[in-house]
């Protein structure tokens, strides 16, 4: 009797933690699963000008990954991808820093309330702001021409890789300083007082005890600025003026333009493919870290 009891008890608990997890996996897999399914079936499909034939074939993925153009463009947009994250995690972790161990804890909340100030504004003002600054009559040559350091306006600040690089570090220099900050708050002071009572710069004392304690932010800040700005097209457009494709605008040809959707889908794919693996290798190392630290 006890044991039925039981079972029935189980089931009902399980019942219960089912009908409280259905409305957000309905939701995923309306939202995430399904058309993630359904870019795959479009990739395993042939056509191209708007015709589409119900005929399966790999030949997209062929293509994709053969073609030296696709190849170019993917390998751009990973070495853009890199340097806004290095640069961004550069940048963001002596912020970070600054904030945890030098600001007063009654006056944190105020500076990370002016670190997401950059969010009122619209991400495409953002960019076009930065379009002003680095353009060929913009506010660093005019300012270079004012004061005579230059006769003539520079060409080469804008319309690069470089100029993609500082404008999307720039957009995602908040996402890497908050992950940074909360894993530098968690850190225990007294494993830093010990490190100094024991003869340690500090210098060392970071480098041996506050950097790896970090780490985990580090690679949490690293994995959320690397994976939305390799998909980004919107700046390569306007900040590279069109001739610095990236593997989201030649996405965007394919399916819009070209109206080449199974093309178009292999080509996402295979992009999700590629940041999926590197994504993982990130997380595999930010369990090493937590893993060490335990």
């Amino acid at each position: 009797m006890a044991k039925a009891n039981q079972s029935g008890l189980g089931r009902s608990e399980a019942a219960s933690g089912l009908l409280l997890i259905s409305p957000t996996a309905i939701y995923a897999v309306l939202l995430l699963a399904a058309p993630l399914a359904t870019v795959v079936m479009f990739s395993l499909l042939t056509g191209g000008r708007g015709q589409i034939t119900w005929d399966f074939s790999l030949q997209n993925y062929i293509d994709v990954w053969t073609g030296p153009v696709y190849r170019a463009i993917m390998l751009r947009s990973l070495i853009v991808a890199f340097g806004v994250t290095l640069v961004t995690v550069v940048i963001a972790y002596p912020i970070a820093y600054f904030v945890s161990f030098h600001v007063e804890p009654s006056k944190k909340s105020i500076w990370l309330f002016l670190i997401t100030i950059p969010f009122w504004t619209s991400y495409l003002i953002r960019v076009f702001l930065w379009k002003v600054i680095l353009g060929y009559n913009g506010v660093v040559n005019s300012g270079l021409l004012s004061i005579g350091v230059i006769d003539e306006p520079l060409q080469w600040i804008n319309y690069n890789v470089g100029a993609l690089i500082v404008t999307l570090a720039h957009a995602y220099a908040p996402f890497a300083i908050l992950p940074i900050f909360v894993s530098l708050e968690k850190i225990d002071r007294s494993l830093l007082e010990a490190g100094q009572d024991l003869g340690e710069s500090r210098l060392r004392t970071f480098w041996r005890v506050t950097l790896p304690l970090s780490m985990a932010g580090v690679i949490a800040a690293v994995l959320i600025v690397f994976i939305p700005t390799i998909g980004d097209y919107v700046t390569p457009d306007l900040i590279g003026g069109g001739k610095l494709p990236m593997i989201a605008n030649m996405m965007e040809v394919q399916m819009l333009k070209v109206n080449n959707k199974p093309l178009g889908s292999a080509i996402a794919v295979s992009a999700m493919f590629i940041v999926a693996i590197i994504a993982v290798g990130f997380v595999l190392l930010n369990r090493r870290f937590i893993g060490g630290q335990k």
